[in-house]
């Protein structure tokens, strides 16, 4: 049983597997291919192997550039960045109806915060006496 990767950790020439199906660089399928002719292709081509899914028979590989493993982390981590943490987070804020202008557009602002955050907003307003 090889060891588990990094979700895109597995790049270069230290492959556990035999045979591989290998992706070229343009998403294209080139089939099922034993480790060293993948090997070969990849010097061949001045490219690296990249571990897309490990738990399928046989595991896929993608032949990527520098470039595009670059851009893939990138998509990789915003994507990471832009998901909603579990459990939602619910922010509320409670204010009189006589509140000053400025204190007004201070609370806005916040609450304008939290929204682009994705949090939860409760506005709760009091009359005032």
């Amino acid at each position: 049983q090889p060891k588990r990767k990094a979700a895109f950790g597995s790049v270069g020439r230290r492959i556990p597997y035999r045979i591989l199906h290998v992706i070229n660089q343009d998403g294209e399928s080139l089939g099922n291919m034993h480790r060293a002719e993948a090997l070969r292709l990849m010097d061949q081509h001045d490219l690296k192997l990249v571990l897309l899914r490990e738990n399928v028979e046989p595991p896929v590989y993608r032949l990527m550039t520098g470039q595009q493993i670059h851009e893939e982390q990138l998509k990789r981590a915003e994507k990471k960045k832009a998901s909603p943490k579990p459990g939602v987070v619910q922010k509320e804020l409670s204010f009189s109806s006589a509140i000053a202008k400025n204190d007004l557009e201070t609370k806005t602002k916040q609450i304008a915060q939290w929204i682009e955050k994705k949090h939860h907003v409760k506005v709760t307003v009091r009359q005032a006496k």
